[in-house]
């Protein structure tokens, strides 16, 4: 989602003042007994010169997928595993406090709206929305977009993988995948029937109690939706707290949680600012990968198998770079047809979603802590402590409904925020205000990506193809409707100014769609571009062993072998789809938990 929290807003002169205190409060840290240096692997950052130019597996993308396979793949001392990595590490000088940019929670719009550590892709325009292009940031670091995103855990609903099963991923149905996100997980409110206590990433709730948290969840009851108390387990549909991927205040992404803790195996080689560039065959059999690092051009080689994690967008590229994908399409480019495989780079499902702004009565929204004096208090406590207003990301509450009777479980999702955001967070907010993230999870409208050239360095072409259904039209119209419902509840009287946006003059249909076409933005969750399915499934790309059809020794392991895309946020899915894939690849049998019982509404007459 647009994950904006706006009391850190984007690059100003203010935040150089919070870079100085930082470094002054690194010059400190061992006053304070603080020890940060990360046991980093000699092999770490290198690649032949020292060590053999060949390993079981080469995994390609350090991101959400990446660093779990390579953890989990690197705990049998005799796989040797050679991680690659586009983009920098999420430290500096082994320090997360010196990299405060990535591991703060409330900072988390600085690359959001830069390049450093972001592939700062743009759609093409989008002709069912007044032809906006439309900005896709997608995570180029250490932990990849988990080193981006708003820190939101959202698991999706059980029919979402029971969906995939019926759609040709045989084996990733609900009681399949439920072990592996709690093999994953521990949450601090300890292990369930649902929830994971011994995993490497840690899942906490906000802890601000902000009493504008507090009247949205109530406003939700009074409006007629059930509060729940937990969405990730027995019942998504309603409305509650928020599970997030932050611990002891900072951000807890997969580099943190699961790359770092494997990096000094010996058995374990990772290296950064490394571009891939080709995958390497001898006839359709992968033997390795080209990749670019310091300007020179070199091979590496694996002898069990490659895997590629670079996501939605890198990993059907690299796919379709190296030789694989539409035949037709590859020969125009002059590029040597590996495998005629059409469905890389269809198929692509994103989320869109819209901010219905309120103005807020009070000063109690983090408009004040964005003045710069706040800012600089803010940031020192979160340097020195990891707690304050920086310790978190702010979007602790939200919901899921249906948006009309029939809906057999949630389509809609919200999450709320005590603060305005403007254009993805690279405009400051002007005033106090709230608002809701809101916007429709099964879109119908499906798209596609090609390559723009043949040269590894341009960014491809990427058409979402965004409300070009009218069921698509109709549901973010719901969206609007549906909160402005909420928000008229009595739980927001004492606090409740004028509607910034869409405004009190927007009521009609066509008004509400014109709102739409003109401020709906890409909640950044594109998936399903190398879609899983069965072999005889023409638009398939990987198998449901995560094998790519028609070659041999090379996977995909991310969001992009969602068959279609899950309710709800994508990084604790793609996380379990690595943690799954690990079994796989060691030859291990599928975790599964049958019969766990999930919420189903008493009657589907009603739409709440």
């Amino acid at each position: 989602m647009s994950y904006l929290m706006k009391g850190f807003k984007c690059p100003s002169s203010v935040m150089h003042k919070v870079a100085g205190s930082l470094f002054k409060a690194h010059t400190l840290k061992n006053t304070f007994g603080i020890n940060e240096q990360f046991k980093i692997s000699r092999a770490s950052s290198q690649l032949s010169s020292e060590k053999t130019d060949s390993y079981n597996y080469i995994i390609v993308g350090a991101g959400s997928a990446g660093c779990v396979l390579a953890n989990r793949l690197t705990e049998d001392p005799h796989s040797t595993v050679l991680l690659l990595e586009a983009g920098p590490k999420d430290t500096l000088l082994g320090s997360i406090r010196l990299m405060w940019k990535i591991h703060m929670p409330a900072a988390l719009t600085y690359n959001l709206c830069d390049e450093k550590y972001n592939w700062y892709y743009h759609t093409t325009p989008q002709r069912h929305m007044d032809s906006r292009v439309m900005y896709w940031p997608r995570g180029r670091v250490w932990g990849g977009s988990s080193s981006l995103n708003a820190m939101v855990y959202i698991r999706g609903h059980a029919e979402d993988y029971n969906r995939w099963s019926r759609q040709g991923a045989l084996g990733w149905d609900y009681e399949h995948c439920l072990p592996y996100f709690k093999k994953a997980q521990t949450h601090e409110l300890g292990p369930d029937q649902y929830r994971g206590g011994n995993g490497p990433l840690h899942v906490s709730r906000g802890k601000t109690n902000h009493p504008l948290h507090q009247a949205f969840l109530e406003a939700a009851q009074q409006a007629g939706y059930p509060f729940t108390d937990d969405m990730n387990g027995y019942q998504q549909e309603g409305f509650g707290w928020m599970d997030m991927t932050i611990h002891k205040g900072q951000r807890w992404s997969t580099a943190s949680a699961y790359l770092r803790p494997a990096i000094s195996r010996p058995n374990f080689s990772v290296a950064e600012k490394t571009l891939v560039t080709k995958i390497l065959f001898q006839g359709t059999k992968c033997i390795g990968i080209e990749y670019v690092k310091n300007g020179q051009r070199k091979k590496v080689f694996a002898n069990k198998e490659v895997i590629l994690s670079g996501g939605a967008i890198n990993s059907p590229q690299l796919l379709m770079l190296s030789g694989i994908g539409n035949a037709d399409d590859l020969k125009k480019l002059g590029i040597p047809v590996v495998c005629h495989l059409p469905g890389v780079g269809q198929n692509l499902q994103d989320h869109l979603e819209v901010y219905v702004q309120q103005k807020c009565t009070k000063p109690i929204t983090l408009y004040s802590a964005q003045k710069p004096l706040n800012m600089v208090r803010i940031g020192l406590e979160w340097l020195w402590k990891f707690t304050g207003e920086g310790a978190t990301a702010h979007l602790e509450s939200g919901g899921f409904i249906r948006s009309e009777p029939g809906v057999p479980h949630p389509d809609i999702q919200f999450h709320f925020l005590p603060s305005q955001v403007i254009d993805h967070g690279r405009v400051a907010s002007t005033m106090e205000a709230y608002q809701v993230h809101v916007g429709p999870m099964r879109s119908t409208s499906v798209g596609w990506l090609k390559l723009k050239s043949s040269d590894p360095n341009d960014h491809p072409i990427i058409e979402p193809n965004y409300l070009s259904t009218e069921r698509d039209i109709w549901e973010f119209r719901q969206c609007v409707k549906l909160t402005r419902e909420i928000f008229a509840q009595k739980a927001f009287e004492k606090f409740r100014g004028p509607e910034i946006q869409p405004g009190n003059h927007v009521q009609s249909d066509k008004d509400i769609d014109a709102f739409i076409r003109q401020k709906a933005d890409s909640a950044y969750h594109p998936s399903c571009t190398c879609k899983m399915g069965q072999p005889s499934d023409s638009t398939a790309v990987v198998d449901p062993q995560t094998k790519v059809i028609g070659v041999e020794n090379l996977r995909v392991v991310d969001a992009s072998i969602m068959p279609s895309v899950v309710t709800g946020n994508l990084n604790a899915p793609t996380i379990m789809i690595a943690e799954k894939a690990a079994d796989i690849i060691k030859g291990l049998p599928s975790l599964q938990e049958k019969n766990v019982p999930v919420y189903k509404p008493k009657t589907l007459e009603t739409q709440r």
